[in-house]
This record gives structure tokens, C-alpha cells and sequence, in this order.
């Protein structure tokens, strides 16, 4: 880890190098390789940026040492992924495809076995990259609350609907 002057914190791992820019009203300081945020005072902005700064810093030390992963699965008759590079081939029941380009830093597998849901998995040591990405992809096909169908994350509760109930004659 180390502290510029004009308050930019850069990590470097196994895994690769993040930085970060930080507000100018909070104090990090770095003693013995322990990186320590601070705030100058009790105010309410202080203490949110305190937080924020504090949480973002600790994002970059767990994806440069350990990374990130996310995993969605595609709950829907002929939904498929596949993926070339780091381009997403989605085919999600619309009368056309969803090419979706990914950034460099995301890397992604698709896993498709007879008998299972597709899935797609992403990896990246950025935490805010990946979650963005995956709100994207989740968006092109939400999960609808009748029967399912959709992208989901794996492990994701989804609240389900009744359907319509027979009139009494």
C-alpha cells in the first residue's frame, strides 16, 4: 500500500493494482503497513465519508489479495450464455441476441451442463466494477415474479406472485 501526497491510496497484490482518491477533509495515515482513516471531526459528512473511504480502501485490499466473484444463473426455457473473449452472447427468449462487451478488467466463464441452468461467472478485483456489470446484465432480463424466469444471482431469494385464481359460477 502506499499514500501520495494529494491523497490517492494505491494497492498492490498478487492479483494486481487498484487506487483510489480521497477526499481531501479525510486523513489517512500509514504506519508500520497499517493504513489508517480518520476524520477531522464529528459532523455528519465527516462521518459518512469516514465510512465510505474506509469500506472502499478495505474493497481494494480483499480484490487485489483475493478477487471478486459473482454468479448468475438463467432460469427460462432456451435461455443460453456463451461467451468468445470478453464478449457475452446471451440469447434470454427476445427475437434477437444481447452481445454484451465487458470490460478488461472483468473476467467471465459461462457454464452450461444438460440438465442445469446456465451460468454465467464473473470475475474481477475491482468490487464496484463487478457489482455494476451484474446489475447490467441482470437488467436485461429481471426475474419476473410469476414463475421465475429470468437472470439471477445464485443464491438469490426471489418473491413470487400467485397466479390468477378460478371465478366461482
Amino acid at each position: 500500500m502506499t499514500l501520495s501526497k494529494d491523497n490517492v491510496v494505491t494497492v498492490k497484490g498478487p492479483k494486481g493494482e487498484l487506487t483510489q482518491a480521497v477526499d481531501a477533509d479525510i486523513i489517512v495515515s500509514q504506519e508500520d503497513g497499517v493504513l489508517t482513516v480518520s476524520r477531522p471531526t464529528e459532523q455528519k459528512r465527516h462521518k459518512a465519508l469516514h465510512g465510505l473511504y474506509r469500506s472502499l480502501i478495505n474493497n481494494m485490499v480483499v480484490g487485489v489479495t483475493d478477487g471478486f466473484k459473482i454468479e448468475q444463473e438463467l432460469v427460462g426455457v432456451g435461455y443460453r450464455a456463451t461467451n468468445q473473449g470478453n464478449t457475452l452472447d446471451l440469447v434470454l427468449g427476445y427475437s434477437h441476441h444481447y452481445v454484451f462487451q465487458l470490460p478488461e478488467e472483468i473476467k467471465v466463464t459461462t457454464l452450461s451442463e444438460k440438465g442445469q441452468t446456465p451460468k454465467i461467472i464473473l470475475e474481477s478485483i475491482d468490487k464496484q466494477l463487478i457489482g455494476q456489470v451484474a446489475a447490467k446484465i441482470r437488467s436485461l432480463r429481471t426475474p419476473e415474479p410469476y414463475k421465475g424466469k429470468g437472470i439471477k444471482f445464485v443464491g438469490e431469494v426471489l418473491r413470487r406472485k400467485a397466479g390468477k385464481s378460478a371465478s366461482k359460477k
